[in-house]
């Protein structure tokens, strides 16, 4: 009988899988980040490779606003929401900003308890916005005055969003913006920042104005956290520049997050990047079975701005 030698057959199994490693690995090395968690790397790196043979012009990018593309903390201290850049005096009394506080710290433990269900949540969400929403519009904040607002509030993008919002304006890739925050408060943070380009669409709470120029109501149906399903379905048909691209990077910080591109028919590809940004260990796994993509304390769009450079890049699809 003759004996066949097969020399990698005796390679420490180590070895063999670094070398499978090295041959499959994707072209984007932040994918390798220590702040980086995947379920299922392969079934990532086929999608990107997916949407790079499709090309920019079937790409769409939806994305939460605060605590996604802004950062979540700097320096140890708290980035301020859209609502919370509201707590300013020149716009709210003391006495309304500690019933803001208040409320913050009963219903935000609630929204990011992964012990609760979404369907224990969404009452106390709607509770919640509602009793900020009257609280504000009762302060009859001054419209003339949100820039000034912003501009001393601390608030802060993520780094790399210039690169993140430019290079989208540049392709011409639609950047649907999906917030349960503040509209009229969001759209001075990107302005103040220069990238509020032409193909960013903003679908958030926005303020109703009087003729005096103080608030009176919010307009429309109230966003939250746990609804946006909901807003992504009615506001679908309106948004037509989005109609003929199939695929979808998503980016959240919410479980919540995940049902923005529902709105979205007839999809190819859906990419989804979670910021999990606090109670890390308590909340990990429910992240890591729900998004592709799970950035752990990560203030950055390091990935997202690597994966938009490789799906749109010039080299030959593939």
């Amino acid at each position: 009988m003759q004996i066949y030698h097969i020399p990698w057959i005796y390679t420490p199994v180590r070895t063999v899988l670094a070398i499978w490693n090295q041959l499959t690995k994707t072209e984007i090395p932040e994918l390798a980040k220590c702040s980086v968690l995947m379920r299922e790397r392969g079934r990532v790196e086929e999608t990107i490779h997916s949407m790079q043979r499709a090309g920019a012009g079937s790409l769409q990018v939806i994305s939460d606003f605060d605590m996604t593309l802004t950062r979540f903390a700097h320096n140890g201290r708290r980035v301020p929401t859209t609502h919370n850049i509201l707590i300013n005096r020149l716009l709210i009394s003391e006495d309304c900003t500690q019933k803001l506080k208040e409320l913050l710290n009963t219903y935000y433990p609630i929204e990011i308890d992964p012990s609760r269900s979404v369907e224990e949540k969404l009452p106390l969400m709607v509770e919640w916005w509602t009793k900020v929403h009257e609280l504000l519009i009762q302060q009859r904040i001054r419209k003339d005055l949100l820039a000034q607002a912003v501009k001393e509030s601390g608030t802060m993008l993520r780094d790399g969003y210039k690169s993140f919002f430019d290079r989208l304006a540049e392709q011409q890739i639609p950047l649907l913006i999906f917030s349960a925050g503040v509209g009229d408060v969001l759209e001075e943070v990107i302005r103040q920042n220069q990238v509020f380009h032409p193909n960013v669409n903003i679908i958030s709470n926005y303020m109703d104005f009087d003729q005096t120029g103080a608030l009176q109501a919010f307009k429309g149906r109230l966003i939250h956290t746990f609804n946006k399903r909901e807003g992504a379905l009615s506001h679908a048909a309106g948004l037509r520049n989005l109609q003929g691209r199939p695929n979808v990077l998503l980016l959240g910080d919410s479980l919540g997050d995940l049902t923005m591109a529902d709105g979205v028919s007839e999809h190819q590809n859906i990419l989804t990047i979670g910021f999990l940004n606090d109670q890390v260990e308590e909340r990990k796994e429910s992240y890591v079975n729900s998004f592709d993509i799970v950035l752990v304390k990560d203030e950055t769009l390091d990935v997202a701005n690597a994966i938009l450079s490789y799906v749109t890049s010039s080299r030959e699809k593939k």
